[in-house]
């Protein structure tokens, strides 16, 4: 720099040992200048002061050469030091220039800079937070800096300027500093990340200054920030994160919640599994502080816990999933304080509605492609709110159910038996709906419609579906209206097939204990309208049929029976049928049966039918099996003669019309027959179709 201009109030001396590339000469020339100052302040010279400032802050800190402006930052320093407590009033001239050297190309300008100004905040303190913002800037750039010397000295630098903010936190901008944070939040960069953290962990640490009201405003880089592969960064935030949570406990009205759990519930599908996990942690601290003002944002916080709950049971997200499950638990608990009106509106004044529909959107989505678990959780849930509003929950009947169905057709136990819970609880007479008959028609018939199109779910949960549905509602309801549609069924095969699977329920199953006592009393009129509306479509199947009237005790009409199967096209399948029905007479459903065969005078009814069929089948086991039992019978009952009412075409003391029952049979089967034949040539024509098409 020129000598020919006027430094003053600088010697020539001082002016070139500031320029001098020596550190030491121009730390000699400092002390010069600060002995200078102090002697210019002793007399309240500010004028001399000022011209001082002018020189060192212009002519020497904004130099191209590089040695000049460090003269200039080590003199502004030095400046400071002299002017001592007085420094607060050349505070804007004393640091200004100092801070244009902080972003400086050359690293050592930039360290003597740091340098410089962290002797002047030394001295000045709380006048410097008039620029803390471009102090803060700055600093955050210097965290990022390649020299390892220039982010030492800023370190200390920030060190200090914590100090000093929280020495004097009452006369902090603290509105005007949020938005310096929230810009450098999403940094990408370690030591900036570092650097924010820190200022954010002891601003958070000062009494006077509450920092959880502006939480909403910073949460999102903070979990953005949580997601940083370092775990220093990982450790750091999630110790803010606890601290801030801590804060949010004590005083849960002091912040804008709404703002947070949004923020909150997108996280909570991050592929970071402990930000996974936090988010979690926090959706279920803010259910449990804010109660049922969270029910608005229920569809999010439900579809966030069901993708959590998903997670395999890998030790590393087990405890993703209990969180998730103790979400949804609490979550679940609000609902029932919820009002089960109709007309309510989806948002009211203070905006504690539930968001009903949205709610049923999330769970049709979940139960139609999800895991096992999420299913069941759904299928919980949509019991959960026809349990607790039955009422608004009706409008959404349409989209549901249909759904409810096809998830019958699920391979999983647990999934059907869930889904069966809810059906059952929709279709109840007690259900508030006044259309319960509709859905129960429709479930029946939904349910024949599956089991005919699909004969390996009959084959394979049939009879596990019925048990449950039964043990659930009325299973006298149940069967009778089975019974009316499969009377009607035109695909014989399916409804034999059928028949005997509710059959087989029927004679074994402890869920239909009632309704075997119920048919077993047949004098009662309510009972023998069961049996008969039983028989019709028991017809259905020989078998079946016999069995029911066996059930019953209406011996006289199984014989009847029996004696059909004479001119009827006994099959292998019709054989094993019985086979399976004469193991069963040995079974405690049909103690009663055998009891009676001691009985004076022994029913020869009974007899002749066991006869009957031990007749029809071939020298097998079973064959065996009844033969030794009916040489149980005492032979002095065997030989007893027949009543008189062998040949009148009513049973039961007349309860029965037998003769219209044997030609309901005989016509049922007539059309089996049929089927069989229709079906048979249809199958030899599609055969030979095919052969000639292949020729």
């Amino acid at each position: 720099m020129s000598m020919d201009r006027d430094y003053a109030p600088l010697s020539a001396a001082c002016v070139r040992a500031l320029n001098d590339k020596m550190y030491d000469k121009r730390k000699a020339a400092a002390l010069e200048i600060e002995k200078m100052v102090k002697e210019f302040a002793a007399v309240n010279n500010s004028m001399q002061i000022r011209r001082l400032l002018k020189v060192l802050g212009q002519d020497f800190s904004m130099s191209k050469n590089a040695n000049t402006k460090k003269g200039g930052l080590i003199g502004l320093a030095a400046m400071a030091v002299g002017l001592g407590k007085d420094s607060v009033n050349y505070i804007d001239d004393l640091i200004i220039p100092i801070l244009v050297n902080l972003n400086d190309a050359d690293l050592k300008v930039r360290y003597y800079a740091s340098e410089s100004l962290y002797n002047v905040s030394k001295v000045a303190r709380s006048a410097v937070l008039k620029h803390f913002p471009d102090i803060f800037k700055s600093l955050s750039k210097l965290a990022t800096d390649p020299d390892q010397n220039v982010k030492n000295a800023s370190e200390l630098l920030d060190r200090l300027m914590k100090d000093i903010v929280t020495d004097n936190s009452n006369i902090f901008d603290l509105v005007g500093f949020i938005p310096l944070l929230r810009e450098r939040i999403y940094t990408e960069n370690t030591f900036a990340k570092q650097f924010i953290i820190s200022w954010i962990t002891v601003l958070d640490d000062v009494p006077s200054i509450d920092l959880v009201i502006y939480l909403p405003e910073i949460l999102d880089g903070l979990f953005k920030m949580l997601s940083d592969p370092t775990f220093e960064i990982k450790k750091m935030c999630d110790a803010v994160l606890k601290k801030f949570l801590d804060d949010l406990r004590h005083n849960p009205e002091k912040v804008n919640y709404t703002d947070m759990i949004n923020t909150i519930v997108i996280y909570s599908y991050s592929t970071d599994e402990f930000v996974q996990y936090t988010s979690m942690c926090w959706i279920k601290e803010f259910i449990d502080m804010y109660g049922s003002n969270i029910l608005p944002f229920a569809s999010n916080i439900l579809k966030a816990s069901m993708a959590s709950n998903s997670n395999q049971d890998i030790e590393s997200q087990i405890r993703i999933k209990q969180t998730a499950k103790l979400v949804n638990s609490t979550l679940m608990e609000l609902i029932n304080g919820v009002e089960d009106k109709t007309d309510v509106i989806e948002k009211d004044e203070e905006g504690k509605n539930l968001d009903l529909q949205s709610v049923i959107t999330v769970l049709i989505k979940e139960l139609g492609g999800s895991t096992i678990e999420t299913k069941i959780t759904v299928l919980k849930w949509i019991y959960h709110l026809f349990i607790h509003l039955p009422n608004r929950i009706l409008m959404y009947m349409e989209s549901i159910f249909p759904l409810l169905l096809t998830t019958l057709s699920y391979p999983n136990e647990e999934v059907v038996q869930n889904d069966l819970k809810v059906i059952a609880k929709i279709i109840s007479p007690s259900a508030t709906q006044t259309n319960n008959k509709q859905y129960f028609d429709q479930f029946i018939l939904s349910l024949l419609k599956q089991f005919s199109c699909d004969r390996t779910l009959l084959k394979d949960r049939g009879q596990f579906i019925i048990r449950q549905i039964c043990g659930l509602l009325n299973s006298n309801d149940i069967y009778q209206t089975l019974s009316t549609f499969l009377l009607e069924e035109t695909n014989m095969k399916f409804a034999s097939v059928m028949i005997g699977t509710l059959n087989t329920i029927l004679l074994t199953s402890p869920e239909l204990y009632d309704l075997r006592t119920q048919l077993r009393d047949v004098e009662k009129q309510e009972n023998r309208e069961i049996f008969l509306c039983l028989f019709r479509t028991w017809c259905h199947n020989p078998v079946a049929a016999v069995a029911l009237c066996l059930l019953t005790q209406n011996y006289f009409l199984v014989c009847k029976l029996l004696q059909t199967f004479a001119s009827m096209d006994v099959t292998i399948d019709l054989l094993i049928e019985v086979d399976k029905l004469i193991q069963l007479l040995e079974s405690p459903i049909f103690i009663y049966l055998r009891m009676e065969l001691l009985e004076e005078p022994v029913n020869q009814y009974l007899i002749k039918a066991l006869y009957g069929l031990l007749m029809i089948m071939p020298q097998s086991d079973a064959f065996h099996l009844l033969r030794h039992r009916l040489k149980c019978v005492p032979h002095s009952r065997m030989g007893s003669e027949m009543p008189a009412s062998e040949n009148l075409e009513t049973d039961f003391k007349g309860m029965f019309d037998t003769s219209t029952m044997l030609n309901h049979f005989t016509t049922l089967q007539e059309k089996h027959r049929n089927y069989r034949i229709n079906t048979n040539s249809i199958q030899q024509i599609d055969k030979a179709i095919v052969k000639i098409d292949i020729q």
